[in-house]
């Protein structure tokens, strides 16, 4: 066995909002964060710092390899091919999951977090992703994608009330759950859509368990902290069924990595 440090990769998911990141040493997850989109001088300077051997602010590796290798998933071409030109880029695509079913459209988020949910929890899986929309992907014991759904997530739904009226006001996600019988108005659009998600999650989760009660419930994506919370304040028993786990998308990328590299 040789004694040397297991080399250092880079993983981006370009989402609708943000771009989300990891580094990785080998199949151990250092660091993830989240930043703007970034111009394509920002990325040649961001390359800079990891040739100089810093991957963060806060992490600086002498040993790290001159250029990385960048597992990269995109749902935005255009942003996508800022980084044709990285010499070790490795960009995802359907056909390199180990999942079956796939439908062409299928977002590389919602598979990547998929094959991560169901590479760390276990299958038969279900994955509610409370991102810039909110998702319902579900996958069998035989890691076949069963199908989902997409909405607006919370952010959207309170955004369109507010840009498509002349008179409801910009309201922002409560930090706890709203009354649901409310008596002004940014409450009453807190109250109306929160309730309406809750009851549309909590649908959702009972007609998977239906069809497949052995299946561990996932939670990711940016508002999943606050629809925790109103989950807890509402149905604690479901809350504390479900597990929640920011990294879905970076366990399906390790995945990935590890087959590449044939790490078991």
């Amino acid at each position: 066995m040789k004694d040397s440090l297991p080399e250092v990769w880079i993983a981006l998911s370009i989402g609708n909002s943000r771009w989300h990141w990891a580094w990785f040493q080998g199949t151990e997850l250092q660091e993830s964060w989240d930043s703007d989109r970034l111009s394509p001088s920002a990325i040649h300077q961001l390359t800079q710092t990891w040739q100089n051997g810093q991957i963060t602010p806060n992490s600086f590796l002498p040993n790290l390899p001159l250029i990385p290798e960048l597992y990269l998933a995109s749902v935005i071409p255009e942003q996508t091919s800022l980084w044709d030109n990285y010499p070790k880029l490795k960009k995802i695509a359907l056909a390199d999951l180990p999942l079956q079913n796939l439908y062409p459209t299928l977002g590389i988020d919602r598979a990547l977090a998929l094959l991560g949910a169901g590479e760390n929890w276990g299958w038969p899986i279900l994955v509610i992703d409370a991102g810039t929309a909110m998702t319902f992907t579900g996958a069998n014991q035989h890691q076949q994608l069963i199908g989902g759904a997409i909405l607006p997530g919370l952010g959207l739904q309170f955004k369109s009330l507010y840009q498509g009226t002349a008179a409801l006001p910009s309201t922002n996600l409560p930090l706890s759950i709203p009354h649901r019988w409310a008596a002004n108005t940014p409450e009453a659009i807190q109250s109306g859509i929160i309730y309406t998600v809750l009851a549309g999650i909590k649908d959702f989760i009972t007609t998977w368990q239906q069809e497949y009660p052995q299946s561990k419930i996932v939670l990711t994506g940016g508002d999943r902290p606050e629809l925790l919370n109103y989950l807890q304040s509402q149905s604690p028993q479901l809350a504390a069924e479900m597990i929640s786990d920011p990294n879905l998308i970076f366990w399906g990328m390790r995945s990935l990595y590890s087959a590449s590299k044939s790490i078991k």
